[in-house]
């Protein structure tokens, strides 16, 4: 005869008075910083060889998929330092990405000439699946559900700087 096997312990009730993680970097926040990390990686390294090879062939498209990569790193750093002053400048800088890839996006429809070279936000991001306009879209909600939750420790209080 075979031993009986003993059954797995029951799972723990949620408790809705635990505290919550306070890392923006949790669950879809890993994705969204993973995103914004390889946004950053590449629209940078790409700006870097585009401005020291043929920096006169598009100047503005290259300065902006510059200004795109430094847009994407401050976020991604800011997204995973996850501090309540993090937060603000993470709402800040996707705010004005979401600002850039609309304007770009709109610039370059209306003035293809200005752009003989795409941006990661040219047409909105159409060379790489719209992901430019959603992204902030997405980092927006996400930071604005940090925003909303509740201190749950006097450490959150005190750093955030209200009382």
């Amino acid at each position: 005869m075979s031993e009986p096997t003993a059954s797995p312990p029951p799972a723990a009730p949620i408790d809705p008075e635990a505290p919550q993680p306070r890392s923006t970097r949790t669950g879809p926040g890993r994705l969204l910083v993973a995103i914004y990390a390889l946004f950053a990686l590449s629209a940078s390294a790409r700006a870097g060889v585009q401005i020291a090879t043929k920096f006169s062939n598009a100047p503005v498209a290259y300065l902006l998929s510059a200004f795109a990569g430094v847009v994407y790193i401050l976020a991604t750093v800011t997204l995973i330092i996850g501090s309540p002053a993090a937060r603000r400048i993470a709402v800040l800088s996707c705010s004005v990405e979401l600002a850039g890839v609309l304007a770009v996006g709109t610039w370059s429809l209306a003035d293809p000439a200005t752009f003989p070279d795409a941006t990661v936000w040219s047409g909105y991001g159409s060379g790489y699946g719209f992901v430019p306009l959603v992204l902030p879209v997405f980092g927006l909600l996400w930071l604005s559900r940090w925003n909303r939750r509740p201190k749950t420790s006097p450490a959150d209080v005190e750093s955030d700087g209200s009382r």
